[in-house]
């Protein structure tokens, strides 16, 4: 009887976020942003590439940041120091954000004045993967300092995943990581999914994002 209302209670709460996941959908569109969730372990880069990208989108444009942790803003305060808008919400004992946390979170945000949105999800690879957001598009990243196995350890959240990166390609060798078997890897979960290469810190890789993502990229 337990198990029984521990699994009922699981359905209903994975159906209300797909449900306010349609509501930020909805509000996404009626403000004309187009929206991307970010996901990626901590230390992938997250951080990072929507930095890069937002440096390099034409000035026309207005990007903002929703960013996600379980405490601190420090995230958050870099992408202030950028020049986004961006807000921060903190999770607390929470490995994600769920679509009412973006919701809330959206009243802090001028929409209109807004023509992107990149929600940096919590770094994890597992949490996330049941809790869409109602955004355009998923991104999960890794980094070639977490070894060349992350995909198979973590195959569905790559599975769902609209673009693959692999960032810090430089230090793969360094790091005895072979790029091949995580591209192969991904391929075997996500056969129709983009896998892009990256360097953030030197913004190598950056372009081709932007160009996937359909993002005036100049740089």
């Amino acid at each position: 009887m337990h198990k029984t209302c521990d699994v009922e209670m699981e359905k209903n709460i994975l159906e209300e976020n797909e449900r306010i996941a349609h509501e930020n959908e909805h509000i996404f569109q009626e403000n004309d942003i187009r929206a991307f969730n970010v996901l990626g372990a901590i230390g992938s880069g997250k951080t990072s590439i929507i930095e890069r990208l937002y440096e390099g989108m034409d000035g026309g444009v207005t990007g903002g940041a929703l960013a996600g942790d379980l405490t601190g803003e420090d995230d958050y305060q870099r992408f202030v120091d950028e020049g986004m808008k961006a807000v921060a919400v903190n999770t607390g004992k929470d490995c994600h954000l769920d679509a009412h946390d973006v919701n809330h979170a959206l009243e802090d945000l001028p929409l209109k004045e807004l023509d992107y949105l990149f929600i940096e999800n919590v770094g994890n690879l597992i949490c996330p993967v049941d809790f869409p957001l109602g955004t355009e598009r998923d991104i999960v990243m890794i980094s070639v300092t977490e070894g060349d196995d992350m995909v198979r350890k973590h195959p569905l959240i790559f599975a769902q995943a609209d673009v693959g990166i692999i960032n810090k390609v430089d230090l793969a060798e360094a790091m005895d990581v072979d790029l091949d078997v995580i591209k192969q890897d991904y391929r075997n979960v996500n056969p129709h999914g983009k896998l892009i290469k990256m360097n953030a810190k030197e913004g190598k890789g950056i372009d081709k994002l932007a160009e996937e993502l359909e993002l005036p990229y100049s740089l």
